[in-house]
């Protein structure tokens, strides 16, 4: 049984700022966790020979990490427990980790020089219940990793712990271990305010996919995942009669004209190449069949993997809804929630990053990717320095064991953690050299 000190000195920031310590239960890698079968290497015998050769030694260490986070989940802002993990594993190599004076997310770099390059992972987990049976399974109601952050979080700590052990590096590699990436806008902006950006030239991520299988990476040039933003729509009315609609405000005719009108309206608006979609997800009046209700509310998401368009969408989506309704007479309060940028890779990092795949994996690793509706804070990263993100490939090649994140029932392949780690090494290695 591996224990680890839950009760470390915790460092201070590189402004030597006072970080309180953690509250949080023991960091304990249980027996199961350590002496667990390893798993197949995909990329054994790749080297460089101190990758391997760490490897060999600690694979299991890193599918023991996974399977810990995995079991004791926390939710966005509240990761004490995983960031203490983070600190005592790097400390134990020797490396000097700060923590977010927030006392969640940890950063740290490897090595010396001017040139830095930064890979990045993020923490948190999701307000799910789990359902998958494991026997790591989460032992807190109502939180579970169902998007992959505990595999995320592992891959990251071993490229960190097999980096620390190269024989030399040429430049710095800094590491980011992100709180709050599943909600908007995201820890990403908590970490670029803190500095984690600061001398950083590029920036690297993974996040899995349950669609590729292990053994692969999904890459492309330019936008990877959409532009997120929140809509929250608030009607009222004086409310009345249903006999009687033209004494009063007929508050649901005038939500219905919205849910139909303003996703057709942006449709003719914003150019189509764009990929812009407005999606209700709730909407709630009334109670009583024969009122016209004095209030409700419309909620949606709207999506954009342009940039130039998503910075255009706040203004335009005010003034489509003020000439929808301005005939209803119905009053209303927009609450318009800018959410997270898109992710775009650029060229010359995405040309890196295959560089690393290729050597990490081979050559046939390199797999083509879509472009996503889905959001990710990673895109504010990259507001301020170039990078690219890509897809990690967790499924097992079974049609039986696929299912989607962000469901109770999702499950990795856990040979997809060392796959990540080779891939971080190896694109660190091609971004530096």
């Amino acid at each position: 049984m591996t224990v680890l000190d839950s009760r470390p000195d915790v460092p201070g920031d590189p402004q030597g700022r006072i970080i309180t310590p953690m509250e949080g239960p023991e960091a304990l890698i249980s027996d199961a966790g350590v002496s667990m079968a390893p798993v197949e290497d995909l990329g054994a015998g790749r080297g460089p020979f101190w990758l391997d050769d760490w490897l060999r030694a600690n694979a299991t260490d890193v599918l023991a990490w996974r399977r810990h986070i995995h079991a004791h989940p926390e939710l966005s802002r509240h990761e004490f427990a995983t960031t203490e993990l983070v600190v005592t594993l790097l400390r134990a190599v020797g490396l000097k980790p700060w923590v977010l004076p927030g006392g969640t997310g940890v950063v740290c770099d490897i090595g010396s020089g001017e040139k830095c390059v930064a890979l990045r992972a993020d923490m948190d987990a999701l307000p799910l219940t789990e359902a998958t049976g494991l026997p790591y399974a989460s032992t807190i109601e109502g939180a579970a990793h169902m998007c992959g952050h505990d595999a995320h979080t592992a891959i990251l700590l071993g490229a960190a712990r097999a980096l620390a052990g190269a024989p030399e590096l040429p430049g710095r590699v800094r590491l980011i271990f992100q709180p709050a990436e599943e909600v908007m806008p995201g820890g990403a902006l908590d970490m670029i305010a803190a500095g984690a950006l600061d001398g950083v030239e590029r920036i690297y991520g993974l996040h899995v996919d349950p669609r590729l299988e292990v053994g692969s990476v999904g890459m492309r040039v330019g936008a990877l995942t959409s532009a997120a933003d929140l809509i929250e729509l608030r009607l009222t009315s004086p409310g009345g009669h249903t006999s009687r609609p033209h004494l009063t405000a007929d508050l649901v005719h005038a939500l219905g004209t919205v849910i139909t009108s303003l996703p057709a309206l942006l449709s003719r608006r914003v150019d189509p190449r764009s990929g812009t979609v407005l999606v209700w997800g709730a909407v709630h009046a009334g109670q009583a069949a024969n009122a016209v209700p004095q209030d409700g509310v419309l909620r949606g998401t709207l999506r954009t993997a342009d940039h130039e368009v998503w910075t255009a969408l706040e203004p335009l989506v005010a003034s489509s809804v003020e000439s929808l309704l301005a005939p209803t007479g119905v009053g209303f309060s927009l609450d318009y929630r800018r959410g997270v940028p898109p992710v775009v890779s650029d060229p010359d990092s995405t040309a890196l990053m295959r560089a690393g795949v290729e050597a990490a994996l081979g050559e046939g690793a390199v797999a083509s990717t879509e472009q996503s509706s889905g959001g990710e804070d990673f895109g504010w990263y990259l507001e301020h320095v170039q990078g690219a993100f890509a897809r990690l490939g967790v499924w097992s090649g079974s049609p039986a064991a696929q299912s989607d994140i962000h469901r109770p029932t999702f499950v990795l392949d856990e040979r997809a953690l060392l796959c990540g780690v080779r891939t971080l090494v190896h694109t660190a290695l091609a971004a530096l050299a």
